[in-house]
Parts: structure tokens; sequence; C-alpha cells
């Protein structure tokens, strides 16, 4: 945009308008010679580490000692001969104590045209005032950045919930507590790759542009490569080039990688999202259970600092190790009969229609039997349980169950009502794996858009050959939303995804 339309803008709005009024200041500034979008400011200090390190310093007393300072102003006071600046880093609130006997014309222009929303830079000496605040006491100031919209009133702040996902930068800026819930996320993974690292897990990378959407059964978003001239597809989970490591000789992998799914958006559900997966050789479902506590236990420590806490008003406590229930068990008790895999597409049929549970003509056992767990029983579930022997049907890459070709080793971490972890001993029989690959391409060919796709150079790896191996997903949003008390997906996102503005 020119200047000129810029100027247009500006009067169209009137200089009542109060980005007409700030944009005028830049004018103002850059036709005297200042620049009102600096380059740098060399800081010294900032405010956590001011307050803790002169916390003893008495009111009315000024420290031996030089800061210089930079921050957001959030709050500003003037009364006449003194005017209190607040400024906000990233580490907290500091208070500039501006006095009109030692600030230079010069410096008294900047502190007069100052803004709420404007970054300032401050160097003075550190000081208590009279009323107990610890300050910095400016010889010098400086506008950095001209903020040309104000920030939402300060009484008022950010409320609007799609504003504040939609517009994440002033949320963080007028809703500190934000901040706060996104240093506890990535703290948490911090936390969570330190922990898979000394388990001895190597993290990796691997493609997130697949030439055959797999790894999971979800519906793919697809891109086209124009100098390859195929169509690839957003990874839905890195799952199969890991297992192609263990094939390789890795024993003990993991990454914690974004997925895309290109399905509806709720409160549990974004299309892109962060998961990690690891695979480790030689052990199985059990391993992966001991695996999954220890992950979360290193999680809660670093985010809450205990195991007994609560979420949305509800007692947790997330002590393991954690109870493991049949999946047949908790299904039998939610509707007081014996159900299980076994029983015959009707007579499933008929049961999901009892109680309600909303089914597809074209669903076998397998599929109906889930969704009797995943309505009638997966709410219900607060306290951390493993729920184990998922039928073969939902499980294309689990391992079948000894004695019981038609469920698999696998398992889900419910806590609160929500999947948190995905695991199973790994399929490891190339000849089982093609046969389960050719079923879902017999599902994707009668219409069914989240069946995997048939990747033969996975089974190609596998028939060279792959270790018995234990495999694990996190939803490391779904973690981040339980550990930091948060509703919704999109309050541990930084910027989720929303419906275009009208």
């Amino acid at each position: 945009m020119s200047e000129g339309s810029h100027a247009d803008r500006d009067g169209a709005r009137g200089l009542d308008d109060p980005f007409a009024v700030r944009r005028a200041k830049v004018d103002a500034m850059r036709t005297a010679g200042v620049e009102p979008y600096r380059d740098r400011w060399d800081v010294t200090a900032r405010s956590a580490d001011l307050h803790a390190r002169f916390a003893d310093l008495p009111a009315g007393t000024e420290a031996d000692e030089t800061v210089s300072v930079a921050g957001r102003l959030v709050a500003k006071r003037d009364q006449g001969k003194l005017v209190f600046l607040v400024v906000r880093d990233a580490t907290g609130d500091l208070q500039l104590f501006c006095r009109a006997d030692t600030l230079d014309e010069g410096a008294l222009a900047v502190v007069d045209g100052l803004d709420l929303g404007d970054w300032v830079g401050a160097t003075g000496a550190v000081l208590r005032t009279r009323r107990g605040e610890l300050s910095v006491a400016p010889a010098g100031i400086a506008l950095l950045a001209k903020s040309l919209r104000p920030l939402p009133e300060k009484f008022h702040g950010l409320s609007d919930t799609e504003t504040r996902y939609r517009q994440r930068y002033v949320d963080l800026v007028v809703n500190p507590e934000v901040k706060q819930v996104f240093e506890s996320r990535f703290r948490m993974i911090a936390a969570v790759r330190r922990y898979m690292e000394t388990e001895g897990f190597l993290e990796v990378e691997t493609p997130m542009l697949h030439p055959i959407p797999g790894g999971a059964t979800a519906r793919p978003f697809v891109t086209h490569h124009n100098a390859l001239g195929m169509d690839l597809y957003l990874r839905i989970a890195p799952e199969l080039y890991l297992k192609r490591l263990l094939v390789g000789g890795f024993e003990r992998v993991f990454e914690i990688n974004r997925s895309f799914r290109n399905e509806g958006v709720s409160v549990r559900h974004n299309p892109e999202f962060t998961m990690l997966e690891a695979y480790q050789a030689f052990t199985n479902i059990d391993g992966m259970m001991s695996l999954t506590e220890g992950i979360v236990e290193a999680a809660a420590r670093e985010t809450l600092g205990t195991l007994v806490t609560s979420y949305q008003g509800e007692a947790l406590d997330l002590t393991p190790p954690w109870p493991r229930r049949t999946m047949a068990e908790l299904v039998s008790e939610a509707v007081g009969e014996r159900v299980d895999v076994h029983l015959p597409d009707a007579g499933l049929r008929a049961l999901c229609d009892r109680r309600g549970v909303p089914h597809e003509p074209s669903w076998q056992a397998g599929k109906l039997f889930t969704e009797l767990f995943e309505k009638l029983v997966e709410c219900g579930l607060r306290m951390p349980t493993f729920v184990t022997d998922y039928p073969l049907a939902t499980s294309p890459l689990a391992r079948r169950k000894t004695g019981d070709p038609l469920v698999t080793d696998r398992f889900e971490l419910i806590i609160c009502g929500r999947e948190i972890a995905n695991a199973f001993s790994e399929l490891v029989d190339p000849v089982d794996q093609r046969e389960r690959f050719a079923e879902q391409a017999n599902a994707k060919g009668a219409g069914d858009d989240e069946a995997m796709g048939y990747d033969e150079d996975y089974l190609r790896a596998m028939e060279y050959g792959m270790p018995p191996a234990g495999g694990l997903g996190v939803g490391i949003d779904r973690l981040a939303m339980l550990l930091t008390d948060s509703a919704s997906i999109r309050d541990v996102l930084l910027f989720p995804h929303m419906r275009p503005e009208s």
C-alpha cells in the first residue's frame, strides 16, 4: 500500500479515530527526523530478574545499579512532573518512574507521545518508590516501535473467544494467563523429550509429504508436486516410516511431529496437531504401558509439580500404575449383559439401536463393537485407564492377540473421557499385514475415504524382517489440555484453524 493510500484511509477515518491519531504521530516523527521503528535496543535486565534481585530494597531507596530495559507499554499515569509507565516484557511487568527534572526535552517529548501498546526502551537506576513499587528511573527513554492499533480496554480485556483465537497476538498481550498456558505446554514437551532421551530413544525426523496415506485411518489432505508430477498427502501419522527404521536396525526411535487429518473441528480436534510417536524393538504392549506412564508422569511433574491435581473442577490422580480393563469388560458393564466382538453383526446392530448408538449398514462386528464403547463407555472413564483388547477390524497395524484372532494387543489410555495415547504390540508378520492392507484397499474402494492406502514399499521393508516391537502414539495437544486445565484444544494451540473471517 502506498503512502498516499495510507493518507487517504487516515483522512477517511478522521482525526478522532485512534488509528489515524497514532498514524499522524508516526508521520510527525518522521518529518522531524525521528524513526518510530528502531532496529535494536540493548537489554541488560528483565522484570522478573530485577524483582528477584532487589526484593529486599527498602522503600524510598535507590540502588547503585543502572540497567537497560524494554517492553510493551500497558499502563500510563501522568501526574504532571511525574509520569508512571508500566512496561511488560516476557517475564512480567515493571514500572518506569519518569521525573521531569531528570529527563531532557527530547525524552519528555517521547514520554508525552507514548500510547498504550507502544514498545518502549529505558535506561536508568533501579529504585523502590516511597509506596514500595520497584521501578527504573529513566535517564533516557526511547520509542522502539509504535503501536497503531489500540489494545482492548484495560478493564474489559479480550473476552470474545473467537477473537481471542483468531488474534492470538492480542490475546497474549491482554490476557497474561494465556501466555502461561503456552509456557507450560512447551515446558511439558521439553520434559517429554528429555524423558525419552533418558530412556535411550533417539529423536528422528521422517517425511511430512507421503506418496500413500497411511499409519492411521483418517481422511488425508492432498496436494500435487509439480516437478514429480504426482499427488502427495500430508502425513496422517509417521508410523510406517518410523517402523521402517526398526527394520534398518534402530531399536528405539521417537518423533514429536505435526500430523494432518482432513476432518471436523471441535474442542478435541484440529486439522493439524502434534503427536509423539515412539517405537521400541524387542518389547510389546506391556512395555508401551510402562513407557506411557513414564511420559505422563514426567510431563505432569514438569508442568504441575505434582501428580494429584484436577481437571475442570474434577479431582484427578495421575499416579501410576493405572488399571487395565478390556473393552469387552467395560461395554458389558455398561449394557448389563455380556458383549464382545464375537457376537453376530445383527446382534450388535440391534444393541446399537436399543442404546441409541448410530451406525452404518456396512459396518461389521468390530466397528459396531468399537462404536458401542466410544458412545457408551469412553466419556465415563475419568481416572487414567488402559483400555485393552481392541477389535482387529479397527486396528489394522496391531498384532493379533494370542488365542483370539478377532482381537489385538492394543490399548488406548483414557483420562477424563478422552483418548490421550494409543499403542500396541506391532504387527511384524508381512503376510498378515499384506492381507490387512488388502482389506483396507477394499474398504477404500467401497467408499471408505478414511481407509489406509496399500503401501507396497512398507510391505517390502517388513519382508526383510522386522523385530518384535511395541509402538506408541501420545496426543501432545490433549495432554497439554489436561495439564493446563484447558477445556478446548484451541486453548493450547497458538494459532488454531478458524473459519474465514466474514
